[in-house]
């Protein structure tokens, strides 16, 4: 697909032209701030700036309290507690790094979620979403093994029970969890793994927000009316766009000192709220705790984790057919991972031929009750694994696989879509008109 036509850099002194030349750093800067965006763009268009400043973030302090850490198992936790105490600064900087992963989380299901209603997944933009949904997994990877470092009794117990998790695959689950934890079980040489990798990982991350960010500059940004920017001349497409700088940069700067005003407020006052107070035991592998529960972000995939007992039919009856090797445990594996690749194929599961939610009636009444159903997993995964909560877990766990095997594809052939506008400028143009004169914008009637 052409670019968005647009102004862009031309070097005029001698040495700008002479470092176009060679490097043209200069340039790529110009035209990623002044790219071409669609001026409709709403409040939900500003978790790009939190994500990059949470990733920002986590580096630098992650960078500064490994100098601190030690990864060894007796001395991990005494380290951690030298970095609180002894540090200049060391319990401010722990504590930005475990609240900025939350924010991470609280931030990225935000894009997530807004990604699938205003279908910013669809075509041209399928290799963006993926790209997004590759950084979503090694997020939650990097999480979890910055999960175990402190070497609490959530931390052990936690590593615990999901690498045994790997075990549960069929012939190759033993060697795998075993070259995971680098030993029989969770030890020394799993705490230096996780370490070295938790590390790593995060550049890692940095790659590839440097390519999701090049994708959709190659395609354009989505916008709430899921209408493309027009290409056909220069002056059409800026009847429908502004530059991202200064409009959209110091919209987003407004946003994120919003957020950061309420982020520092968690840091400096409770900043162990969202954490669990077990993780403050060092970790000992004779003593279980009475109920192990992951960080808030894991907990509705740990739901889905947990809701395939033995005892569900579906369970039985996959187990029956495979001959025995799947068995429950496995098969709450392959639910985890299939709830978030559902998510990632979403760009080919949504048959419909109108992008933006905004126009699709029945469709925003199914994504409501799917929002929910995170919430609810959210909650149900932090209870016992005991009734009700099993049953709900189900209900709610076989909710997001429908939603997105089943009522998805089928809302494409069966809902009748509003009338979109024509153009992104008659979109904006309506919404001043509105935000104006207080009056309501023509609404949309159905498309015949």
């Amino acid at each position: 697909m052409a670019g968005i036509p647009h102004d862009h850099y031309e070097p005029k002194a001698a040495w700008e032209k002479g470092l176009a030349k060679r490097l043209p750093i200069v340039g790529l800067m110009y035209d990623t701030l002044m790219i071409p965006t669609p001026k409709n763009l709403n409040w939900m268009w500003i978790w790009g700036i939190v994500l990059t400043f949470c990733l920002a973030l986590q580096i630098i302090t992650g960078i500064v309290l490994a100098m601190h850490y030690t990864p060894h198992v007796n001395e991990a936790f005494a380290s951690i507690e030298h970095i609180m105490r002894n540090v200049n600064g060391g319990a401010m900087l722990r504590y930005l790094h475990m609240n900025g992963a939350s924010l991470f989380f609280v931030a990225v299901y935000a894009h997530i979620f807004r990604g699938l209603y205003y279908g910013s997944y669809k075509a041209p933009r399928e290799v963006t979403w993926i790209i997004g949904m590759l950084i979503y997994l090694l997020m939650m990877g990097t999480a979890f093994m910055g999960y175990v470092l402190p070497w609490g009794q959530m931390s052990f117990w936690g590593a615990t029970v999901i690498t045994g998790l790997f075990g549960a695959i069929p012939f190759i689950g033993e060697a795998l969890q075993s070259w995971l934890l680098g030993g029989p079980a969770v030890d020394n040489s799993t705490l230096n793994r996780f370490f070295s990798l938790h590390y790593l990982l995060p550049f890692v991350i940095a790659g590839l927000v440097i390519v999701h960010i090049w994708a959709f500059h190659t395609t354009g940004n989505n916008n709430p009316t899921g209408v493309e920017v027009r290409r056909t001349s220069k002056e059409e497409a800026e009847k429908d766009t502004l530059p991202f700088w200064p409009y959209f940069v110091i919209k987003d700067l407004f946003a994120l000192g919003i957020i950061l005003v309420v982020f520092f407020a968690i840091v400096g006052f409770m900043p162990n709220y969202l954490g669990h107070p077990d993780n403050y035991i060092e970790a000992n592998p004779l003593a279980t705790p009475a109920h192990i529960v992951p960080e808030w972000y894991f907990l509705p995939f740990y739901a889905i984790l947990r809701a395939f007992t033995p005892d569900v039919w579906l369970v039985q009856f996959t187990t029956f057919i495979s001959g025995g090797i799947i068995q429950a445990d496995f098969f709450g594996v392959l639910a985890m991972f299939g709830a978030i690749a559902v998510m990632a194929l979403a760009p080919w599961l949504d048959t419909s031929s109108v992008r933006s939610g905004r126009y699709r009636p029945m469709f925003r009444w199914w994504f409501a009750l799917l929002v929910v159903d995170f919430f609810v997993l959210m909650w149900v995964g932090a209870r016992p694994a005991e009734e009700p909560y099993n049953t709900i877990a189900l209900i709610a766990s076989t909710y997001w696989f429908v939603y997105f095997l089943v009522i998805l594809p089928l809302l494409g052939v069966i809902e009748k879509p509003n009338a979109q506008p024509a153009t992104i400028e008659e979109d904006f143009a309506a919404s001043m008109s509105k935000g104006d004169s207080g009056s309501a914008a023509p609404s949309a009637q159905p498309a015949e």
